[in-house]
Parts: structure tokens; sequence; C-alpha cells
């Protein structure tokens, strides 16, 4: 059957949009393609179950995240709108709202216990720009190494930071591809960072009024299966932005490398970079939780590495978060291997 379009009959009596076809299955929530009926434009649409408060809380993250990027970030994925589902009931969502089911939801968070009638069926939908490319897993195995695409890859990576967001779930099947330009014949396309269930908006006082304070519940970074990205401080349970910084270095260092692994549970093939144990392969942070003093062998399957994008991807994966740098110095340093090094080879 298809996905029942009662729920994008928004105000008016009429569905605003077309469910096309199921493209994702995340940790808590269905993205679908698509169409907007007014203007045939693709979205996509993730449909969030609020049945536990734990999904309720996830939900409610990646929602304020979302918001909080005002100006539109050609890096982020760009939230159009969000609908509150009750049953047959729906209404727009906004942030700061005083309707009595987002105060339910946000209470449901806050409290980890469901606050509203548990036999009704409450969804969160969130309609956001549609990625034509896939994720970068995708996007990148698909196709041979190009040096060009790695540059424009690692730049475009190391914006997030100055939104004052801890994204703490980077990993590639979170970065989308939009292809989609005007003129797609010389320029590389744009990187979308999604999935912000598990993102941390730093506001100026330090603390969103609205979040749960408890952001360093382990569970929330170790439930969502994504270790071999996993800084060693995250797999203790207290973490700053520069766990981020490190799974940046896995993404990179596997990119420019192409090393990849393939997954368990899925059976897909991912990029990210490990330390080999014997014939077991085991996760960077967790090798570094065990050895802090252990050399990584940078890089593992090439004969050269520029030196100095050697030497960055080594800070980038320090054991001491301290030693890594920042989003600022990240950027000044990719900049100026990227542009300055013209025998920089790939």
């Amino acid at each position: 059957p298809s996905p029942e379009p009662l729920i994008l009959k928004m105000v008016s009596s009429q569905p605003k949009y077309d469910l096309i076809r199921e493209v994702g299955r995340g940790s808590y929530g269905v993205v679908y393609e698509a169409v907007v009926r007014k203007t045939s434009a693709r979205v996509a649409v993730k449909k969030i179950r609020c049945h536990a408060p734990e999904n309720v809380e996830l939900a409610l993250r990646e929602f304020w995240a979302l918001s909080s990027i005002k100006s539109q970030h050609p890096n982020v994925i760009h939230l159009e709108e969000c609908i509150l589902q009750k049953d047959g009931m729906v209404q727009k969502m906004s942030h700061g709202s005083s309707s009595s089911l987002y105060l339910q939801l946000v209470e449901t968070s806050l409290k980890g216990e469901i606050v509203f009638d548990p036999r009704s069926a409450y969804y969160l939908w969130f309609v956001m720009d549609f990625c034509d490319g896939g994720d970068m897993n995708e996007y990148l195995l698909s196709r041979k190494p190009n040096r060009k695409t790695n540059t424009s890859f690692m730049l475009q990576l190391t914006f997030l930071h100055k939104n004052q967001i801890i994204h703490r779930d980077l990993k590639p099947d979170n970065i989308l591809i939009s292809q989609s330009r005007m003129d797609a014949s010389d320029s590389e396309p744009t990187l979308k960072v999604a999935d912000f269930g598990l993102s941390k908006v730093c506001s100026a006082s330090g603390q969103n009024p609205e979040e749960p304070v408890n952001v360093n519940k382990c569970f929330l970074s170790t439930a969502c299966g994504t270790d071999f990205y996993m800084a060693p401080e995250v797999w203790e349970g207290h973490y700053t932005a520069k766990a981020d910084i490190f799974a940046l270095g896995i993404i990179i260092w596997a990119m420019l490398e192409r090393i990849t692994f393939i997954d368990t549970e899925t059976k897909k093939e991912l990029l990210g970079s490990y330390v080999k144990q014997g014939t077991a392969i085991v996760p960077v942070g967790e090798a570094l939780l065990e050895n802090p003093k252990m050399e990584l062998l940078i890089p593992v399957k090439k004969k050269s590495m520029n030196a100095r994008m050697k030497q960055l991807i080594k800070e980038m994966l320090a054991a001491n978060p301290q030693d890594r740098p920042d989003a600022f110095e990240l950027e000044l340093r990719l900049v100026n291997i990227a542009f300055k090094d013209s025998s920089w080879d790939t």
C-alpha cells in the first residue's frame, strides 16, 4: 500500500506532497522521496514515529539543530517545514511553539517517559532537501578516485563548528550528495550533512533552555552503531566538539586511500579507516583508548601521501582531544595543502 496520503493534507484538504518511494531507513525514521504537488519540486520527507521517549528526544534534537541554522547553509540539509501528526490531525510545528502537542513532546523528552495518550499515533514529518547523489559512500565508491573531488569534499566538511553545532554522529552515510546544479559541467557536487538526531546545539548560554540537560547519555553515542568513527573519549562518554574532528579524520583518511569495511548488519561497503589487530579490524578510537601511544600507519594502502596531509590526519586522530586542530585551524591547513601545494599527490 502506498504511504498514507492523509499526513500531507496540511491545512487544506488537499495533500501538499505526494510520497513516491522509500529511500532510506535511519536509526529512528523512514525517509521518502516526495513531490510538492504545486511545483513538482522534489523533496525528502522523513517520518519519525514518536512512540518512545528516545525517539522523541532524537527527533526534537534534529528539529532544534536544523531550526537553529538560520541562514540556509549550503552544506546542511535544509528543513523546509516540520509537521506534527496526531492520528488524523496535523499541525505545522515551529521552534518555541506553545502548542500543547509540541509541549507534550518536549515534556516527554525531558522526563524520559511518554506524557501523551499512548493509544494515539504521533508522528513528526520533516520536509527537507532531496539529495540526488545518494550518500558519500555510494557516490565515491561508484566512481574512480578523483583528486578534485577529494579536495572539494574535504573543504566542504570543515564548516560545521562555525555554526556552533556539534554533530556527534558524523559518518559517510550521514553525508548526502546533491548534484542538481544548473551548470554541472565543471563544479563538484555539494555535500549536505544530515541526520542531526544526535547533534548538540551550543547556544550562547551554553545550554539551550529547551534542550534536555543530560547530553552525555552514553546510550546516545553507542546506540548509533557507528563505532568506526567514534573518538576514544566518546567510548567513555565525555566529549566535546573535538570528537567531530576525529570523525572527520577517519572519513578524510578513508576517502584519500579508499579504505572500506563491510558493515556486519547491513552488509554494505562503507568508507572508514581502522586498525588491524591480527585478522580483526578494530575502530581507531577503540584501539587508541586501549593504547593512546599507538602509532597510526598513514598511509596504510598507498606508497606515499603528501607529508602535510599525513601530519594533519595524524593530528586529527590524536588520542588526546586537545592535540587535535579545531575546525578553524583544520580549514586553514586544508586550504593551504589543497592550493599551495601543486605537487599534491593523490
